[in-house]
């Protein structure tokens, strides 16, 4: 629900449980007034002190630029005092930088603006608030857009830029949302990492000045995430204050806190500035990406879940968002380079006989792809190793009962390929440099339509070729040798154009997206894919930070996790195949490894597995996530706590079914059994579920207050996992023996 107060110049978007407040200043300013829990309507602008000097614009002429530097602005510009970061930043073609954005108009809508060629949230319940903002000098026009959906804590920020203007203009910066906290009592949780180790928990005090993550890479990056949140110090999981931002883009980004000299709080997200340029004729216009803030009270939890619901009533599209998604093969762990028909035949028999339903030819299929040397480009079956190109593969599949899937790496060459040979213009690179290889492969400029054009007629010959159901697209590396400002940008605008092109050409094929991992792992490919490979390491022990990581911003159905094999082929560790199941649960699940080799106990939990999957699948597309423990968490004597486990649920929409998994990290000598509460549960249900052999009968408040004891179990990396129904009894707990 959107308010205006005409008197008061006032605008405020209501949620369930929060409320979003900006008014109107002298001279047309639009700044930030409130954002916190949800309260009545009424006039609030005392809360600007414009009453207080230096802060009257219009009455104190001379301090005009004390005004600027500490004001709260809802999108703030530089060049006219406000030496705090700007969202907004241009240049004129007579090289006016001076910017002064002032309302114009604004109106509330049924409905949400739609950003071009950019993923974008839609959907029904939508009420949105357009201002517009115009600069006097040049003519050009901001328009934030503030949209609020029915049911959701959250609010949907952008800006779209036109040049009303009768001269080019250049915008360098133009970030989707701004806000201006009016105190400095947070901590910054943010996320960081690597390639196999991506989505790592930090969590600091602010300090003064500006504390800042971003990515130049022409990703989102291994390390780091396009999210942040601010968190009052005694939040926790269940409850405190927590303010989340989390852009929908895939390029490069930038978010930032800044503590500034007021002790005032400027939070930012948005495209990353540095060597950012988009050139804006008169009449043209450019939109930036949305980004979603979400406001929680009741701690990350709550913050977390109305991300994952966000995400999947607003911003997935794929029709297998509500579908439950084929437990999967991928043979690149199990063979990497080296296979041929005959073998790939061997792996899909024994799959499908252990109940697997699809079958995902990864690397190494194409032009003469031995190694990761050559070929990117070539999207043509190797003779050598698929005689007859890929029919009798996907026969042999089909067959069995199992589709089929493929790995594609679209926008990328390799130097050793025909498409290179033949255009190597089509490479991103600065004339007059040398390329930069990186995994032996240069990146191609997907700015270009006539370069997605000849990828696109490749994949499109495959696609009508064969029995595809399912595709991977990997990006294995990242940009460099950018020869113009405006091709970061442009290059994301063209991967979003030709994914759009084959979920629209292709609507029933499941996508999955990768970047050598996680490397691009943001909302915005969700808008595409509704299931992320989350990273190359597949050791359980590691995805259990990865995937607490994750989840924080995004939902867990997107969360591509596998059963690998054992020592990892990452960390070479051990763990039990059981422990690899479960914790691979906490996402789309499926298998990367070589079943043949598979111990004659491990092929024998297999079909039970999968039968485990099918019954919970709904659970983690679709219940409520709640964290209950935290695999970042300090253990053992420098804790004073032997804690060291991790342990989550799902929990149904309507209460009555819910997942609990728990994972004993390392085993203690001499410990009692851990009392692990649960949560999300109706307090009056009863639930019936099975515990190390003991059926147990017990109610909500009991299983959320009380807890289940979990024994201290022989060795590290041992799980357990309960699923829970009710029974429809309400009363006193009690075993059922």
């Amino acid at each position: 629900m959107i308010t205006y107060l005409e008197e008061a110049r006032q605008f405020q978007l209501d949620t369930p449980h929060a409320s979003y407040v900006a008014a109107l200043a002298d001279d047309g300013f639009l700044c930030h007034v409130y954002w916190g829990k949800r309260i009545a309507p009424q006039d609030m602008t005392a809360l600007l002190r414009l009453q207080e000097p230096p802060f009257v614009p219009t009455e104190n002429e001379r301090e005009r630029a004390s005004f600027m530097d500490c004001a709260p602005f809802e999108y703030p510009v530089s060049g006219t005092g406000d030496y705090r970061e700007a969202a907004f930043g241009m240049e004129t073609a007579s090289g006016v930088r001076v910017c002064a954005l002032r309302y114009v108009s604004h109106r509330i809508f049924r409905g949400k603006h739609a950003p071009a060629g950019l993923p974008h949230t839609w959907g029904e319940g939508a009420e949105t608030l357009a201002v517009t903002m115009q600069d006097k000098y040049s003519g050009l026009r901001v328009t934030l857009y503030y949209t609020v959906f029915e049911g959701l804590d959250a609010v949907i920020r952008s800006a779209s830029c036109e040049n009303a203007g009768t001269e080019p203009i250049t915008l360098t910066r133009v970030l989707s949302a701004s806000v201006d906290l009016d105190d400095d009592r947070f901590e910054m949780l943010t996320l960081y990492g690597s390639w196999a180790r991506e989505r790592q928990v930090q969590r600091r005090p602010l300090m003064h000045g500006k504390q800042r993550l971003d990515s130049l890479r022409g990703e989102s990056s291994h390390q780091y995430s396009p999210f942040f949140a601010l968190l009052r110090p005694q939040t926790t999981e269940e409850s405190g204050q927590a303010f989340g931002f989390s852009l929908i883009y895939s390029g490069n980004f930038m978010l930032q806190a800044e503590l500034t000299q007021f002790c005032q709080t400027r939070a930012q997200i948005g495209i990353q500035p540095e060597d950012f340029a988009w050139e804006l004729p008169p009449g043209a216009v450019f939109d930036a990406p949305e980004t979603a803030l979400v406001y929680s009270e009741t701690g990350l939890g709550g913050m977390s879940r109305t991300y994952h619901q966000l995400w999947m009533t607003h911003l997935i599209r794929s029709p297998w968002r509500d579908r439950d998604r084929p437990v999967l093969i991928n043979n690149w762990e199990a063979t990497y380079f080296d296979f041929d028909l005959e073998k790939l035949k061997a792996i899909a028999d024994e799959a499908a006989a252990l109940g697997i339903g699809l079958f995902v030819l990864d690397d190494g299929w194409f032009g003469h792809r031995d190694s990761d040397n050559c070929s990117l480009g070539d999207w043509t079956p190797d003779p050598r190793k698929l005689p007859g190109g890929l029919k009798p593969l996907t026969d042999h599949i089909t067959a069995k009962g199992m589709k089929f899937g493929l790995w594609f790496e679209p926008e990328m060459i390799s130097p050793d390929s025909d498409l290179f040979r033949a255009h190597p213009d089509y490479a991103i690179g600065t004339p007059g440099t040398d390329r930069t290889q990186s995994r032996a492969q240069y990146v191609l400029d997907y700015s270009r339509e006539e370069v997605r054009e000849a990828v696109w007629a490749q994949m499109k010959r495959i696609l009508d070729s064969a029995p595809v159901s399912y595709i991977k697209w990997d990006m294995n590396r990242q940009l460099t040798e950018v020869p113009r400002r405006t091709l970061w940008h442009g290059y994301v605008l063209g991967v979003y154009a030709l994914m759009e092109r084959l979920v629209t050409e292709y609507p029933d094929i499941l996508l999955e997206s990768c970047s050598g991992g996680g490397a691009r792992f943001d909302p915005g490919l969700l808008y595409y894919s509704p299931q992320i490979w989350a990273s190359d390491d597949t050791d359980a022990k590691e995805r259990l930070r990865i995937q607490y990581g994750a989840s924080l911003f995004m939902p867990p159905s997107a969360i591509g996790a596998h059963v690998s094999v054992c020592p990892n082929h990452a960390t070479g560790r051990n763990t039990p195949f059981e422990t690899r199941a479960h914790v691979a649960m906490n996402g789309t699940f499926g298998y990367e490894l070589d079943v043949r080799q598979l111990s004659d106990e491990e092929k024998a939990q297999i079909p039970a597995q999968i039968a485990r999957y099918k019954e919970i699948a709904h659970l983690v597309r679709s219940g409520r996530l709640y964290r209950l423990g935290d695999p970042f968490a300090p253990s053992g004597f420098a804790a004073q706590s032997f804690a060291d486990f991790d342990a989550w649920m799902y929990v149904s929409p309507d209460g009555r079914e819910a997942l609990f998994t728990f994972v004993q990290i390392t085993a203690e000598p001499n410990m009692k059994s851990r009392r692990v509460t649960l949560a999300g549960l109706d307090p009056e249900t009863a639930y019936r579920y099975t515990l190390c052999g003991k059926e147990y009968v017990h109610t909500g408040a009991y299983l959320m207050q009380c807890g289940v004891l979990i024994p201290n179990l022989w060795g590290d990396m041992k799980s357990v996992q309960i699923l829970l129904k009710a029974t429809g009894e309400k009363g006193e707990m009690r075993s059922a023996e």
